[in-house]
């Protein structure tokens, strides 16, 4: 069911080893015209556009897109017991994870009577959207609202899609995740237009927009991420999910094939990944996996995600090899089955999981990481979601009169360089005598 691509042999650039597993990037670009549009009519027609939409994509109407509190509490009310005891878990370890991400303010002394301090100020509102197409996600609930709340945000809005076999509410496991974290701002609304309607509001609902959205999805959700780029902050566009798996001889075949699976369970655009030097190994690997999955309750979803061209086992000469194709491809989840593992050489990853006992199933669970991870390769450049997605930094500077005078020419010289001489006019006035009284 997994391609296999030999690279043994053969000395490619970056670019070039990118290009032999492509992303799903037809899709990408279709869903950035879509989301455009389905932002720009929530924007105009506000609730009205969110109704068409919701009738369209979720099979939804006349429900109450503003959730009343009263079905949160039924959900929460009604909540299996161990779901709540796992959900009770995760929020106690991604707070502990989320509590050490917040930078400690600092005082930066200068000279005598010249400070500069930096603190981490939150943003005051943010909206949390949670997935709820193909699957139901409270571990999102958990992932976008911990950190905020550990960063300092006073308001928490989130949406997920209304559902079609709940009478078009949104799904109680969601809504009982959301009272146990004490969010009551919760909205019946999917996809782009739910980011559309964080980003600017719907008067109607009583819905202000937000500073920064948060929250996974598919390719719709993460276009319209960028749709609204500009009017609010946002975290990564996490689009499809994506698993590398770097493994040598010593890994057991079963537990990678596992591995691979369960992330193409998500969707049929999902990238599941091995890079090995080891034959044997990606041979055991491609047999155990079409056996997994065709086995698991979504082997038709499964199975398109590994036929697809976004999945492939790639045979490599070496370790070194394997380790620049991961550093290249930038994975959403990177792990490492090797004798010696070395994660400070994967530099480009979402997140790495190191050794078999620790699957990229516990990091989008109860790890106490963020499963929330850059895809597409943004890694490279961007981070998963943390406690400073909702802080912004912020420096106040004091100085008192000498420690300006001690800089006073270097500033007048500065802005006549650049031609602001009004720049240092501003200092000299401070320290031109005062004009005698008529």
């Amino acid at each position: 069911m997994l391609r296999t691509i030999d690279l043994r042999g053969r000395t490619l650039t970056s670019a070039e080893l990118l290009s032999t597993v492509p992303r799903a990037t037809a899709a990408r670009e279709e869903a950035l015209t879509t989301a455009a549009a389905i932002v720009h009519d929530v924007a105009e027609q506000g609730e009205a556009a969110l109704r068409t939409q919701a009738a369209r994509f979720d099979g939804v109407e006349g429900h109450s897109i503003r959730v009343p509190v009263a079905h949160l509490d039924e959900a929460l009310e009604t909540l299996d017991p161990t779901v709540r005891t796992a959900l009770e878990h995760a929020i106690e370890r991604v707070r502990a994870a989320s509590a050490a991400q917040i930078p400690a303010p600092s005082v930066t002394e200068l000279a005598p009577g010249a400070r500069v301090l930096q603190r981490w100020q939150p943003v005051r509102r943010v909206g949390v959207y949670v997935p709820g197409g193909k699957a139901v996600y409270p571990s999102s609930v958990v992932m976008n609202v911990v950190p905020a709340q550990v960063a300092g945000v006073s308001e928490v809005a989130l949406a997920s899609p209304p559902q079609r076999d709940h009478d078009g509410r949104v799904h109680p496991v969601i809504l009982a995740a959301a009272k146990l974290l004490g969010v009551e701002e919760v909205y019946a609304m999917g996809g782009a237009g739910a980011i559309g309607a964080f980003a600017h509001g719907v008067a109607s609902l009583d819905l202000e927009p937000v500073d920064v959205v948060t929250g996974p999805g598919n390719n719709f959700v993460a276009a319209a991420k960028r749709a609204v780029a500009g009017v609010v902050g946002t975290d990564a566009e996490a689009g499809a999910t994506e698993i590398l798996i770097v493994a040598d001889d010593s890994a057991d075949p079963r537990l990678v094939a596992a591995d691979l699976v369960s992330q193409a369970e998500h969707d049929e655009q999902a990238s599941a990944v091995l890079v090995t030097d080891s034959a044997r190994l990606a041979d055991a690997v491609a047999a155990h996996s079409a056996g997994q999955a065709a086995g698991t309750e979504h082997a038709v979803r499964v199975a398109a995600a590994l036929r697809g061209p976004q999945s492939a086992i790639v045979l490599v000469d070496d370790i070194a090899e394997a380790t620049r194709f991961s550093n290249a491809y930038a994975p959403e989840h990177l792990e490492l089955h090797l004798a010696d593992p070395r994660p400070e050489e994967f530099v480009h990853a979402g997140a790495v999981f190191v050794g078999p006992d620790s699957p990229v199933s516990l990091g989008d669970y109860l790890a106490g990481s963020n499963h929330v991870l850059p895809t597409g390769g943004q890694a490279r450049y961007s981070s998963g979601l943390s406690a400073a997605t909702f802080l912004r930094p912020q420096q106040v500077i004091e100085y008192d009169r000498a420690a300006l005078a001690a800089v006073r020419d270097d500033i007048v010289a500065l802005a006549n360089a650049e031609h602001l001489p009004a720049h240092g006019e501003a200092v000299e006035a401070r320290f031109a005598p005062e004009p005698a009284d008529e």
